[in-house]
């Protein structure tokens, strides 16, 4: 027992390291501020109804419409019965956000090396290489934290794996089974997806190795067990795994039933996103060499000069003041690729790519083949359309892989392997597993390609022409001088790096030379490595994530602050149930609007696929017919000074209305089309899939009609009507074929969809209480799989604990 405790001691060590290094790169936490991050300012605004009506009532909605004209919370925050997994994954995120984030980074990728069989020294370094790498802190950031959140758990779920594969069934199949549940409650499912495809590099690579030791039968054993485990971690996610598919379908990531776009061309794709969508951010094949050197390519899209550089000098030479030319060399791009905005470089790290190169030299088999043939094609993939041939074949040919855009982030692999092809690179080195010819030759080839590509790029940046797409604009407006001084700086920075790089290779390159002749032993090597490896990353990481992003804690719940726009719309209408357009603050790209208001925009990666349709054919070309038919009451514009003002819409159709005449139509090309001259007042177009339930196409007019809403909440709609005859009535709610259920009096009814994105249905005559509620089947039936699915695992959790003691029991007693 007290053998087994000090083996622990270092682990615990290395773990209270881990969060003494999250605590202390984050430190303004321990102050309680918090991190301003731009993305989760939007999403703040997305999902304040939900967390208002969560806070008022006690309880949860699935349904709000301050964003989209209406959408279901699945991907806001929704919190769901039995989610249990959600509670383990709370338990490991016990720091302030986002030191959480750091230390699941450092501790998931621990976990893979320890199972990779390295020493708690070698994986304490590793750990820190992925945890500190540029792309993993950059990301926390801008607030892209459900992204950070599931690449922490990458590696663990890769643990689990290779633990299977190994032969240790059990402890393999609960690892996977953890992990994976963590990986999918993490929910960005387009990094699960790239892990997806690297566990298809390591799938490949033991079956290789299985057929060569004709150990096939252990494979699919192996396989068939992480299956059961996968299984197993779907069902604890069930319910947002369900959910998701289910809105997903309905959103821009889904099939679009649209075959042309707004101006009329036929649309190149409607199963998924469209292929300019999905490789707007695509990695250039020379800014690859930011993984070496991170200014290779200016560093990001916002990185401003200092006063002392040499477009200062030249705006000064011309007649700028200096305050003009200091605000002037802020706002120049030193950024000179290609994508259209980068945050900062994905830097690797000169050490780790050094490392990482002799590690690939000396390690053989099965590691190395997986490693370099995920690597190799993460980064083929971030290409994009620089490398169109091989994304158009996994666009057109791999399942799922059109649902995800910006493919630069597939670099998540490349970051994830590096750091472990570095590691064994260092411990293939330390350690007397190959001949020291051979060991010296590889620490001289590593050294010297990496070393000579720093050089390179330090004495040879005639080579590059230093040009961005921006530069004909600079040109025109600030002159050939500027110009030509912009990119004198832009070389500069390259250079300069170059040289920071090559100096930390060369001092990684002098500890393994001294280890090598036993001028050094293994751990001061490995301790030397670490500090190089630290200077490097966190030297360059703080350029992008430091102190000054904190804010106090209010800032980030209170990201909106009200205008004179907002003042006078909840002035005026404080309770009534309307909607908002911002036309000066970027309405379908922007969760402003619906921090205060019932928004007809907002801020989404996968918005509503029918909202979308609506803004790119009419709502972004001014037509206001289609503002009053979403009952939007006010819009939001900007006067000639500059601020925004409500301007009220006295045409909007109200929450519903009966209209008199139906059109019939056979497309979703038609439905939309026909909203262009439409009387939405008088007349509604319906597509013919529900021509069985719509009673006539001419509805005789009662004048006396009404039909109000008298009762709101965002997922329970109370309408009262009356007439004198059957009135076909249309709804300013969008329309959402799941969940939603109507009833007239009690009594169960049916609605369609009108007006491309309107819900309508038919009203007999009389008096009646028109219900709509939502009452989603899929979370009653996803709660009952999750609730099952942990039952399970708690029950093998106990059964691996008990076997684990009774086998440790029988050696001891032997």
């Amino acid at each position: 027992m007290a053998q087994s405790l000090k083996k622990l001691v270092p682990h615990i060590i290395v773990l209270a390291l881990f969060v003494l290094a999250a605590l202390v790169y984050f430190n303004p936490v321990l102050q309680g501020k918090t991190i301003f991050q731009s993305d989760i300012v939007q999403y703040q605004g997305m999902a304040k109804q939900l967390k208002d009506y969560r806070t008022e009532t006690g309880e949860e909605t699935y349904w709000i419409d301050n964003a989209f004209g209406g959408m279901p919370t699945y991907q806001l925050g929704a919190k769901y019965p039995h989610n249990y997994i959600k509670d383990v994954d709370g338990l490991l995120r016990f720091l302030p956000r986002p030191a959480d984030y750091l230390f699941l980074y450092f501790l998931g990728f621990y976990i893979l090396l320890l199972v990779l069989k390295l020493d708690y020294k070698y994986a304490f370094l590793g750990a820190l290489a992925f945890g500190f790498s540029t792309y993993l802190i950059i990301i926390l950031g801008v607030g892209h934290n459900a992204k950070a959140h599931a690449i922490a758990y990458m590696p663990m779920v890769l643990a689990g794996i290779l633990l299977t594969f190994r032969g240790k069934y059990l402890y393999g199949f609960l690892l996977t089974t953890i992990a994976m549940g963590l990986e999918l409650a993490a929910n960005h499912f387009q990094m699960t997806y790239y892990l997806l495809l690297l566990v298809i590099c390591i799938g490949i690579a033991y079956f290789i190795d299985a057929v060569k030791k004709k150990l096939i039968p252990h494979y699919f054993k192996a396989l068939g067990i992480m299956v059961v485990a996968v299984v197993i971690a779907l069902g604890l996610n069930a319910t947002n795994l369900l959910a998701t598919k289910e809105y997903a379908d309905t959103s821009t990531r889904g099939q679009s039933e649209l075959t042309i776009t707004p101006n009329g061309a036929p649309k190149d794709n409607t199963d998924g996103l469209d292929y300019e969508y999905i490789t707007e951010y695509s990695y250039g094949i020379l800014e690859s060499f930011n993984l070496l050197v991170p200014n290779f390519m200016g560093g990001g899209s916002s990185d401003a000069l200092p006063t002392d550089s040499e477009t200062y000098e030249a705006l000064v030479k011309m007649g700028a003041g200096p305050q003009n030319a200091a605000q002037i060399v802020q706002q120049l791009p030193t950024y000179w690729g290609d994508q259209p905005i980068v945050a900062a470089p994905a830097y690797i790290g000169a050490i780790v790519i050094f490392l990482a190169l002799l590690g690939i030299i000396l390690v053989k088999g099965r590691l190395r083949w997986w490693l370099l043939s995920a690597f190799l094609l993460s980064l083929f993939l971030s290409w994009g359309k620089n490398l169109e041939w091989l994304t158009q074949l996994f666009i057109d040919v791999v399942p799922l892989y059109n649902k995800f855009r910006a493919v630069s982030s597939i670099q998540v692999i490349l970051e994830l392997v590096l750091p472990i092809m570095a590691v064994f690179g260092i411990y293939k080195f330390l350690n007397e597993f190959t001949s020291e010819e051979e060991k010296n030759k590889a620490l001289y080839w590593s050294g010297g390609i990496v070393g000579g590509l720093c050089l390179l790029f330090l004495v040879g940046s005639s080579l590059f022409d230093f040009a961005s797409p921006y530069d004909p604009m600079i040109r025109e407006q600030l002159g050939i001088q500027v110009m030509d001084a912009l990119r004198e700086d832009r070389a500069s920075l390259m250079t300069s790096d170059a040289l920071r790089s090559l100096l930390l290779v060369l001092g990684g390159f002098v500890t393994l030379w001294l280890a090598s002749r036993q001028k050094l032993k293994t751990t001061p090597a490995i301790g030397v490595l670490t500090v190089l490896l630290l200077i490097d990353l966190v030297g360059v990481d703080r350029r992008y994530v430091n102190n000054d992003d904190f804010v106090a804690k209010r800032v980030m719940e209170q990201p909106f602050q009200e205008n004179a726009a907002d003042d006078q719309i909840l002035q005026e209408n404080p309770e009534g149930h309307y909607r908002v357009y911002d036309a000066a603050g970027g309405g379908f790209n922007s969760g402003r609007a619906s921090y205060f208001h019932k928004s007809v925009g907002g801020y989404h990666a996968a918005k509503p696929g029918r909202m979308k349709g609506l803004n790119d054919f009419y709502i972004s070309q001014g037509n206001i017919g289609i503002l009053n038919m979403l009952n939007v009451g006010y819009i939001i514009v900007q006067s000639e000074n500059g601020r925004p003002f409500a301007q009220r819409n006295p045409y909007a159709n109200g929450n519903a209305w009966f209209i008199e005449n139906v059109k019939l139509v056979d497309s979703a090309d038609e439905e939309l089309l026909q909203l262009d001259s439409l009387n939405t007042k008088t007349t509604a177009v319906i597509h013919s899939e529900f021509k069985d339930i719509v009673p006539t196409q001419k509805v005789d007019r009662d004048s006396t009609a009404t039909i109000e809403l008298v009762n709101y909440a965002p997922d329970h709609l109370v309408y009262e009507s009356s007439s004198t005859s059957p009135q076909l009535a249309v709804f300013s709610e969008v329309y959402y074929p799941h969940g939603w259920k109507v009833s007239i009096d009690g009594t169960p009814a049916e609605y369609y969809r009108a007006n491309y994105a309107l819900r309508a249905m038919t009203v007999p005559a009389g008096n009646h209480k028109i219900e709509f509620k939502f009452e989603p089947q899929v979370i009653s039936t996803g709660s009952s799989i999750s609730l099952i699915s942990s039952i399970l695992l708690g029950l093998l959790v106990v059964g691996g604990i008990w076997i684990g003691y009774r086998n440790r029991s029988e050696v001891a007693t032997n």
